[in-house]
């Protein structure tokens, strides 16, 4: 094992740190750094940029001793960051500093103290005599819906690599994390007819129609919480929905012509999740036709904001047992939060979630990771570079 390398990690990743790659701005300053890294061991990078150009995701491929790039293992990690936007935080949050062992800057744990410790080892890894390659997947937008990663998994395809396994770096204190559920937002804008309130037979109140979807949504959570189906390795063990904004209305005195809400739903793997969209549409549209019966001109129209899978990856896996013997700590838990882990598991890809940091401190003032967490991914990718090492 390495011995020296960690103050290479900790300097890597306190580099990304100040980077501010909050997902509403462009990540392509962390992209340019991580290509000149890339490109300074001899590794060529693709980029797959979004389609204004102002954000990229990154792939790149460490090929086996042989030159094979097919199969190996991708290593996967986010780039953006959540905002700090109304957070009150005791130091700069993209100047990042350590505190008692703890390294405080957003996006410390969530997640580029991953990211950072694959750069660091980046010299190891080109230098190993590898059986199979490595992989590397840095996305876009992972914050707001998972929505880079589209287009990266895309064209990691279309380039032919054909992976046997992925491990996403998202923070689970290095233990080996199987599956979380789906992620789904959507948001409905109910048009209405503004009228005089005085006058009400004459418009169409659109926070009313809003207001019976949102009893409707909150029958079928119930319906999960009461019936299941349930999956106890979960910490809460159904799926969850809940309608979490809703926005409309312009005076007390006028009937309201606008109103939009928007809600979620985080689906156990037995649950349908194009079965239970479905369902949801259905919904609006027979409140779609209620309302043009009052009105014309008025209706409902859903939108989907953002879809991910989950992920239920079986722990007999060879990408478990992988993980488990290149160091990472074995576990039957999986994730309250979701990931991209799902997205590579849809494209055929077996994947586990497993990286440095406790999301308990995700997206919180004050970030932080702790040193010592920063080591031990250290050790495991020091182990995965021996495990996919030839003796020849």
């Amino acid at each position: 094992m390495s011995t020296g390398a960690t103050n290479a990690a900790f300097d890597e990743v306190v580099r990304l740190l100040r980077f501010d790659t909050t997902s509403r701005d462009s990540n392509l300053a962390i992209v340019e750094y991580v290509t000149e890294k890339l490109r300074g061991v001899g590794v060529e990078p693709t980029l797959v940029p979004n389609e204004d150009g102002t954000k990229a995701n990154l792939f790149a491929t460490i090929p086996a001793a042989d030159g094979t790039t097919s199969g190996g293992i991708v290593l996967s990690g986010h780039t953006d960051v959540v905002p700090v936007d109304g957070q009150v935080w005791a130091s700069d949050p993209f100047d990042p500093v350590v505190r008692d062992g703890l390294l405080y800057g957003r996006g410390s744990c969530d997640m580029k103290a991953f990211i950072g410790v694959i750069l660091a080892k980046l010299p190891q890894l080109v230098e190993a005599r590898l059986a199979e390659p490595i992989h590397l997947a840095f996305s876009y937008d992972e914050e707001v819906g998972c929505l880079g990663a589209v287009s990266l998994i895309e064209a990691m395809q279309v380039a032919g690599l054909t992976p046997r396994g992925c491990i996403v770096g998202e923070p689970t204190s290095m233990r080996v994390v199987l599956g979380h559920k789906s992620i789904n937002v959507f948001r409905i804008d109910f048009r209405g007819v503004a009228a005089h309130s005085s006058l009400t037979p004459e418009g169409v109140n659109a926070i009313v129609h809003a207001s019976e979807f949102a009893v409707f949504a909150q029958r079928i959570a119930d319906e999960f919480r009461d019936n299941g189906p349930f999956d106890e390795h979960y910490v809460v063990p159904f799926t969850t929905l809940s309608v979490n904004q809703i926005n409309g209305g312009i005076a007390v005195n006028t009937v309201p012509a606008e109103c939009s809400l928007v809600f979620e739903f985080r689906s156990v793997a037995a649950v349908d999740q194009a079965q239970l969209t479905q369902r949801f549409r259905t919904e609006v549209q027979r409140i779609d036709a209620v309302m043009s019966a009052q009105n014309p001109e008025a209706g409902a129209k859903l939108t989907v904001v953002a879809a991910a899978p989950g992920v239920d990856t079986p722990d007999d896996a060879d990408i478990v047992s992988f993980a488990a013997a290149c160091g990472a700590i074995p576990s039957p838990d999986k994730a309250t939060f979701g990931t991209e882990a799902g997205l590579f598991a849809q494209a055929g890809i077996p994947t586990v979630v497993c990286g440095p940091g406790d999301i308990a401190q995700a997206h919180a003032p004050n970030e932080f990771i702790a040193l010592e967490q920063i080591e031990q991914c250290e050790r495991f990718l020091e182990g995965v570079i021996d495990s996919l090492s030839t003796s020849d």
